[in-house]
């Protein structure tokens, strides 16, 4: 294995004093009520909003509800562009429409799509399986108006980071087994899979900086607060009993991440149902680059590689 930065070293040792395995669930319920706004200096350690994007609010259906979604849109682009339904991580329990506007607008202007990111609802209060349902309404609301925006419901793609990763996979499965919006493509980033938490990777990387086998539990206690969901598919897409049908995916993981195995093993469960799947594994890299660009190396050339691979399958609208 690749030796990790000393950047990524010391950020997770500054970040352990924040570990949501220490948090109690009045902490959580009160950290969730803080706004992260853009100034400098968030936008320098998180990546602000793309330049040549233009952004608009709205709403979007949820299971129990209109929840609030942001559409992102680049602003030299002509005629419809495909859309791309954008689910943020932090762990079901955090993550805002504001945190991860610089990966969404950046998907917008550099995939030449229209996106939508969605703010579904969050554990501890809105245990499993509210995010799934919230966020598979929302896709078949966003499909149905993507005139709207000017773009093209057929050309869909779902974007999902760590539990946006899950939820992103879970929505291919909603959508197959329900019959609902016809999904292109899937971009999975260092996706959660596996909620029974059996993965080799889960033991190697327990202690990894960001994102630690404990953190995965107290994640997982919030959002599935009973033990007998953690094996239940819309949950845990790799145990899922069929995978065929599913959209072609990228699937990106981080080497020193307890997530690592449950994206590897995704992709070879998807690759065994005849999907098609390019697997990048980031070496040195922990969970969560994605989200800090100045800081971790990787960072830029994944978010690249995620905009070139959505170009692919989308691809431009049918001639008439």
């Amino acid at each position: 294995m690749a030796k990790l930065d000393l950047r990524v070293r010391l950020l997770g040792k500054v970040l352990k004093n924040f570990s949501v395995a220490n948090k109690s669930r009045k902490r959580i319920l009160a950290e969730q009520k803080i706004t992260i706004s853009h100034n400098p200096l968030t936008d320098w350690w998180m990546s602000g909003l793309a330049p040549g994007v233009d952004v608009r609010e709205g709403t979007a259906d949820g299971a129990d509800g209109r929840i609030p979604v942001r559409i992102y849109r680049p602003q030299e682009a002509a005629g419809t562009l495909p859309l791309v339904v954008f689910i943020h991580g932090g762990g079901w329990t955090f993550g805002t429409l504001n945190v991860y506007d610089g990966i969404a607008s950046t998907i917008a202007r550099d995939a030449n799509a229209v996106v939508v990111s969605l703010a579904y609802r969050l554990a501890p209060t809105h245990p499993w399986p509210a995010a799934a349902e919230d966020c598979y309404a929302a896709l078949a609301d966003v499909a149905g108006r993507a005139a709207e925006w000017n773009a093209d419901g057929a050309r869909l793609a779902v974007v999902g980071d760590s539990a946006g990763g899950n939820l992103a996979a879970v929505l291919t499965l909603m959508s197959r087994d329900r019959s609902g919006p016809a999904i292109a493509f899937q971009a999975l980033l260092y996706p959660s899979t596996d909620l029974t938490l059996g993965s080799a990777s889960m033991e190697e990387e327990a202690h990894a900086p960001l994102l630690t086998k404990r953190d995965m539990e107290r994640y997982r206690s919030l959002y599935l607060p009973h033990k007998e969901d953690y094996a239940h598919p819309y949950a845990s897409p790799l145990l899922a009993l069929d995978h065929s049908g599913l959209p072609p995916a990228l699937i990106q993981v981080a080497e020193h991440d307890p997530l690592r195995d449950d994206g590897l093993n995704y992709a070879r469960a998807l690759r065994a149902a005849g999907v098609p799947v390019r697997i990048t594994t980031y070496v040195g890299m922990p969970h969560g680059y994605l989200g800090f660009p100045r800081l971790f190396r990787s960072a830029p050339q994944a978010l690249a590689e995620l905009c070139a691979e959505l170009q692919s399958p989308l691809g431009p609208a049918p001639a008439l």
